[in-house]
């Protein structure tokens, strides 16, 4: 899924400055005399920028900007600057959404279907620096029909398109003026959403104030801060002094609140997993027999109950287990001996000192994963130790996102994706050959034909069966082929103050903490009488 310039897109952004990250925003938590209409809640990275031009909130609930559609709960779509559910056509060649009657950005500029225009025709233009072109691949063209109505002809049927338009929704008259790459509208944002943006510290915190033109009501919760605090430890202190009223933890130290009677812990179920990218362009990850011993060889089992706590479930590929396109057939037993054999049959013969050679090469390469990422980190070190018992020798290796995004060609990472809605949304970013190297999509460079034509069967296709099938193709061919060592599925987990009702999770993508997260409706949250 990592389809965006928004570095925790693909993967979770590390921030250099622990001094900064580690400040106190200028509202405290519900510990020190915070008001009973605000909320401070810590996560561990920020955007690089604040446009959905540029793929900020373009999976919906984002809280400064609406989609024509969104998600309940459940993730059922719903209308949100639509009226209505689109009206489907021609074959499910056309969408023709009508606008809701109303709707004001928060600078007092309505609403038209000329924004809409607008944003899906910038977001698709050559020129602008997104990463998630892809995902609308199917638009042939967006016009409007005076000022209520937005028609979207697509060059091909495509199903799952009306989950497509959760895109957050910008105003022309505002980014229409500038340089949708480098214009101020990326940190300065308007929208019509339930909250504005007031400062944006890089670095250290966002502040929101509810916003009084909001279409849907006023929220109760009248402003809200996050702030950016990358030490896990440091968010958990935090959160048990009272200076903040929520925090996202890793599993450990959601834990440790477990007997604090005034906080409520929140464990979302999640798309979200962890993966061993292997570039093909490596000497060593580039061979097959290494990536499939790697496969073998891990013990996935092993990482839910010791790293994850038992918050999540072994990965066997992109899709979770739960999910209705999983094909049962791809699960797998941890194998060490089949890791072993793979490995003989391929020529990698063990050395002296238990790592395996083949024609002078050593079975030898780099991880690396983001800094201050103690889940990642110990995915990395679970994962190295596993293949060194099959003989390859795997050097982790720590780093910022800045040092890490020029060796993504041919060095191994430990890294994030996955998205929710619909096996295409995160399947076509992640495996199809097209967008190697695209930024966070591809970022193993894996190239295998029939995937290609499984994906582009299952993109295409609007017949459920044909559809299913397609996936089931893919998932096979990565259990032959594999570009990633797909390691685990984690669960969020959350722990807030508990003063507020109506505080519910959904099932999440990778990318949280801004969008996701019990807040993902926190304009209806009431506080406790």
């Amino acid at each position: 899924m990592s389809t965006r310039r928004i570095r925790g897109a693909a993967v979770t952004a590390a921030l250099a400055a622990a001094v900064t990250a580690c400040s106190a925003p200028s509202s405290g938590g519900s510990g020190d005399g915070a008001s009973a209409g605000s909320v401070v809640i810590a996560v561990a990275s920020e955007p690089d920028t604040l446009s959905p031009l540029l793929g900020y909130g373009k999976d919906g609930n984002s809280k400064i900007f609406d989609g024509l559609l969104a998600r309940d709960a459940g993730l059922k779509l719903k209308p949100a600057l639509a009226a209505a559910l689109p009206e489907v056509t021609d074959g499910g060649r056309t969408y023709t959404y009508t606008l809701r009657d109303g709707v004001e950005f928060s600078d007092g500029e309505p609403l038209t279907a000329d924004d809409v225009v607008y944003t899906y025709r910038t977001v698709l233009d050559a020129k602008t620096n997104n990463t998630f072109k892809s995902e609308l691949d199917a638009v042939k063209e967006v016009r409007a029909e005076g000022d209520d109505r937005v028609v979207f002809t697509l060059e091909y049927p495509y199903a799952p398109f009306a989950a497509r338009t959760v895109l957050p929704i910008v105003p022309e008259h505002l980014a229409g003026k500038q340089d949708p790459n480098t214009g101020s509208f990326n940190t300065k944002p308007v929208g019509t959403g339930p909250y504005v943006l007031t400062k944006w510290s890089k670095g250290e915190k966002l502040t929101f104030k509810a916003n009084p033109r909001y279409w849907g009501g006023a929220p109760k919760v009248k402003s809200f801060t996050m702030a950016i605090v990358a030490d896990d430890n440091v968010r958990a202190t935090r959160l048990r002094s009272g200076d903040l009223d929520g925090a996202v933890l890793p599993p450990n130290l959601a834990a440790t609140f477990r007997n604090d009677d005034g906080k409520r812990t929140y464990q979302a179920r999640s798309y979200d997993f962890r993966a061993v990218t292997l570039p093909t362009a490596g000497k060593v990850t580039g061979d097959r027999a290494i990536r499939r011993a790697l496969d073998a060889a891990v013990d996935r089992k092993a990482m839910v109950d010791r790293i994850l706590d038992g918050a999540g479930r072994p990965a066997y590929g992109p899709l979770p287990v739960d999910d209705p396109a999983f094909s049962t057939s791809v699960e797998r037993a941890h194998d060490l001996g089949r890791a072993k054999k793979i490995l003989d049959e391929a020529g990698w013969k063990p050395g002296g000192d238990g790592i395996r050679t083949k024609d002078g090469q050593r079975a030898s390469f780099t991880l690396l994963y983001p800094s201050g990422d103690k889940v990642r980190q110990d995915h990395a070190l679970a994962y190295a130790s596993d293949a060194k018992k099959a003989g390859i020798d795997v050097r982790v290796e720590s780093a910022t996102w800045e040092v890490i995004e020029p060796r993504m060609k041919d060095t191994a990472v430990l890294a994030g994706f996955g998205s929710t809605g619909d096996p295409d949304f995160g399947l076509y970013t992640l495996l199809h050959s097209s967008l190697a190297g695209d930024g966070f999509n591809n970022m193993a460079r894996y190239d295998n034909p029939a995937v290609d034509r499984a994906l582009d069967d299952g993109r295409r296709s609007q017949d459920p069966d044909e559809r299913r099938s397609a996936y089931e193709k893919v998932q096979r061919a990565l259990v032959q082929d594999p570009g990633y060592t797909f390691l685990t599925h984690i669960d969020h987990l959350y722990v807030l103050a508990d003063r507020w009702d109506g505080l519910t999770t959904q099932l999440e993508p990778h990318e949280h903490g801004f969008a996701s997260g019990p807040w993902w409706n926190i304009e209806d949250w009431q506080p406790k009488k």
